[in-house]
């Protein structure tokens, strides 16, 4: 189940239509939409990966999230 916080930033990078998302979501996007600490950031995130919502693209520090459109 997707959290509330995990649910705002999935809205936000599926309701913004600036370039703000255009190479994905990462822990710092992340952490200024919901406001959390980085480890939640990137706990929340990896949650999200694992229940196959989102896609990594790349790794360490250069890490980016996509929403997985595949079925």
């Amino acid at each position: 189940m997707v959290d509330t916080k995990q649910l705002k930033a999935i809205h936000n990078m599926l309701g913004n239509e600036q370039v703000e998302f255009e190479e994905g979501m990462n822990a710092r996007k992340y952490q200024s939409i919901t406001k959390v600490s980085k480890a939640t950031a990137t706990r929340d995130l990896a949650d999200m990966v694992k229940k196959n919502i989102l896609i990594t693209i790349g790794a360490g520090w250069s890490t980016n999230y996509q929403i997985n459109l595949a079925p």
